[in-house]
């Protein structure tokens, strides 16, 4: 059995029960070294076998996993933040497929909701933004046309742009091309739930200016859009004394 597991945004205590349990039970742990947080390795037992998927091949991690099978282990493939945002986990899912091995994933803490518990951030206010928009600009790999960041931009909605660190004046352009004013609210967050995080709360237009003057070169994400200053919302209904829900009539 394959146990595709999310590590969590950074902080080891941030991985699920389930996910820690499966940690705990498994005969082989394959995790990308690159992004997750090397503490998660001390919940395994002794003598689990170890790989870091950094410094492999898609079909040298599915030969260790078709081992595994084979000799009737448990394999855990530890992915960074939430497996189904940029895991690459399809790909790998499609291959066990052919060979008839079961498998199932463990959802884990996205950087992004990381990033907004450091900013103290909610993403959805009220008459400002009730859209997430998660994204990348594209750099040595492609994104479909149809998502080029000045469209996304053209909605208003809050953004979340992943992987694009090393792109910020270009991710300015973009943004302000799509219809942003330079001056709209924005965030850099890097290593989310990390010891080392840090926030910057900057703007559209010196998004680049920020990240240079914190030393901010990758593992980051930045969040754009007028919740990052929640300024000005409008007060939810669900709790507001004047309307009616399934549980609660109207006070006044």
């Amino acid at each position: 059995m394959i146990k595709f597991v999310g590590a969590g945004s950074g902080a080891p205590d941030l991985i699920t029960v389930r996910g820690m349990k499966l940690l705990q039970e498994a005969d082989v742990i394959i995790y990308a070294g690159s992004l997750v947080n090397p503490q998660l390795l001390e919940y395994k037992k002794e003598d689990c076998q170890v790989y870091n998927s950094a410094y492999m091949t898609l079909e040298e991690v599915l030969e260790v996993m078709y081992r595994a099978e084979e000799k009737g282990l448990l394999t855990v493939r530890l992915h960074t933040g939430d497996p189904c945002l940029y895991g690459a986990i399809r790909e790998q899912m499609d291959e066990l497929d052919k060979k008839g091995i079961e498998y199932d994933s463990t959802p884990g803490v996205s950087s992004f909701c990381g990033a907004a518990s450091a900013l103290n951030l909610e993403y959805t206010l009220p008459d400002v933004s009730q859209s997430v928009i998660i994204t990348r600009m594209a750099g040595r790999t492609p994104v479909p046309e149809k998502e080029e960041i000045a469209s996304l931009a053209a909605h208003q909605a809050t953004m979340v742009v992943f992987l694009s660190t090393g792109m910020l004046e270009k991710l300015s352009e973009r943004l302000i091309e799509g219809g942003y004013s330079a001056d709209t609210p924005a965030a850099i967050v890097y290593k989310a739930t990390w010891e080392d995080e840090k926030t910057v709360v900057c703007t559209v237009g010196t998004l680049a200016e920020s990240a240079r003057e914190n030393n901010i070169t990758k593992t980051a994400l930045m969040i754009i859009g007028d919740v990052v200053s929640h300024s000005h919302y409008s007060r939810s209904e669900l709790y507001n004394p004047a309307f009616t829900t399934e549980f609660r009539k109207a006070s006044r």
